[in-house]
């Protein structure tokens, strides 16, 4: 009798104690980041802000392609906790993460835009908008050399639960593997 005892009082504090979690910062970030893995609808409702290059429009087709991109970076991120700082209700988590390098070719597409400016223009000279996106998107497609940056993903304790804060401009740009050094 003892030991049937024993086994359900060991059953239920295994059980209990596997639901009841303290939320820690490392655990906020680690589930920020499975949300960019995993393509949550709210990551991808947000891609819209996010453009090839500012100053142009891409078609419809090109956004989507674009879009297709960011997907294939988030899917395939990689991330590793370095550290973790905490003082009263805020926190930092230092983050090594590992993303496509897409920022070296746009690089080598402007590169290879500026020395073949013929190959781009329009009959009255000018940069043809579409056929310069569509060659970039098309030299990204190409991509599997990837890059490691680290971000320091800063948080707050809001009733008992740590919040991840917005990332900056730069940070979202390592995010993208388009971050410039």
């Amino acid at each position: 009798m003892k030991k049937l005892l024993y086994v359900f009082i060991m059953i239920f504090f295994l059980t209990t104690g596997c639901t009841i979690s303290e939320s820690t910062p490392t655990i906020a970030v680690e589930e920020y980041m499975s949300k960019y893995q995993n393509l949550e609808s709210r990551v991808i409702e947000d891609l819209d802000d996010y453009k090839l290059d500012d100053n142009i429009d891409m078609t419809d087709e090109q956004k989507k392609d674009y879009t297709s991109l960011l997907q294939k970076q988030y899917q395939n991120l990689k991330y590793k906790i370095k550290d973790e700082k905490t003082e009263n209700d805020y926190s930092t988590v230092e983050v090594e993460i590992e993303v496509f390098d897409y920022r070296n070719s746009i690089l080598e597409s402007e590169k290879y835009i500026e020395e073949n400016k013929e190959d781009f223009l329009k009959e009255d000279n000018s940069i043809n908008q579409d056929k310069y996106i569509d060659y970039k998107i098309k030299e990204m497609k190409k991509v599997t050399d990837k890059k490691k940056y680290t971000i320091t993903f800063t948080l707050h304790k809001q009733d008992g639960k740590w919040i991840v804060d917005n990332l900056n401009e730069r940070d979202m740009e390592k995010l993208h593997g388009l971050y410039q050094d």
